[in-house]
């Protein structure tokens, strides 16, 4: 895949066929359309292209906006880059975009600068300041501006519109395996192994205290989880569990992110750790002592084995 920024670098206006949205996650809906443009893409003898943005639009339009992401830039771009589309135009969202109408969008950017020839337009996807337009009238502008413009239909899963939104819904709500249908891969984060409270290690299970690579990133719901660990360095993902909270049981604090690795002692303080969320196991609670969570860790480390094995039969 060809990573194609707009206003740096050259851009060949060769016929194309392209489709356009943030994409964050990269998930089966998305495939699903992606897989459609590239087909049809092949059958005529063009190029296939994905146009995206450098950043979430509503980071523009409002100052406040914290997005919660499913991934980042960089990991947006080696998902779509896994589907084996031809091209990766990633424009610079700017307020001047913003004010662009959707046929102003689809006349001067689509087909002026990028050639595009044939635009497909997810079920629910909306672009220009008008966000009540819709597909009809894209269609109408294509016919204006020589486009064609093809509606894709929603990838639907056990009855559901599969969306990011609807992704982080369930990440939110803690349905981990849930995400992971819809995304079709299980949600991954990435962070650094920083200084933590030392608690774990005071009843026999030592956690990474793990500080995120990115801050945008949504973070599943508070909870313990079976989750699969990959140290850097190494190639193979670790079993492990994780807890997503404020410890209670010690009195509280700010929300961390702890995550103790079955049968691993090697030091991993300052590496950076990339977690896979597998399974919710049960909410954060609260324990009368440390003993009482000790024994508590006991049973939810003999649970994360057992749904490591259930997943190794399938």
């Amino acid at each position: 895949m060809k990573t194609i920024y707009l206003g740096k670098d050259h851009i060949n206006k060769k016929p194309c066929f392209a489709t356009v949205g943030f994409f964050d996650g990269v998930h089966r809906g998305h495939r699903f359309l992606i897989g459609h443009l590239m087909e049809d893409a092949r059958k005529e003898g063009v190029a296939s292209t994905v146009v995206t943005f450098d950043k979430h639009p509503r980071q523009v339009l409002h100052s406040d906006y914290q997005p919660k992401l499913l991934t980042t830039f960089e990991e947006k771009r080696a998902l779509l880059e896994a589907t084996g589309v031809d091209n990766c135009v990633v424009l610079p969202f700017s307020e001047e975009m913003a004010a662009l109408s959707a046929r102003d969008f689809m006349q001067h950017v689509l087909k002026e600068q990028l050639g595009v020839d044939t635009v497909y337009i997810g079920y629910d996807n909306r672009f220009g300041h008008n966000r009540a337009e819709g597909f009809d009238d894209y269609a109408a502008y294509g016919r204006e501006v020589g486009m064609n413009v093809v509606h894709e239909q929603a990838f639907v899963l056990n009855g559901v519109n599969v969306s990011s939104t609807v992704v982080r819904n369930y990440l939110q709500q803690g349905e981990v395996e849930l995400a992971e249908q819809c995304l079709g891969y299980p949600y991954f984060l990435q962070g650094k192994v920083v200084a933590g409270f030392q608690e774990g290690r005071r009843i026999g299970f030592p956690t990474a205290n793990l500080q995120p690579e990115e801050p945008e990133k949504l973070i599943p719901a508070p909870g313990v989880y079976a989750v699969l660990a990959q140290v850097e360095g190494e190639p193979e993902n670790r079993q492990a569990m994780m807890n997503i909270g404020t410890r209670p049981t010690y009195g509280g604090c700010d929300m961390s992110m702890e995550v103790h690795i079955l049968h691993f002692s090697e030091e991993i303080y300052r590496k950076n750790l990339t977690v896979k969320w597998i399974h919710r196991l049960r909410a954060e609670k609260k324990f009368p002592s440390p003993t009482v969570l000790s024994e508590q860790l006991k049973e939810d480390m003999r649970m994360v084995e057992e749904q490591f094995e259930r997943d190794a039969r399938r």
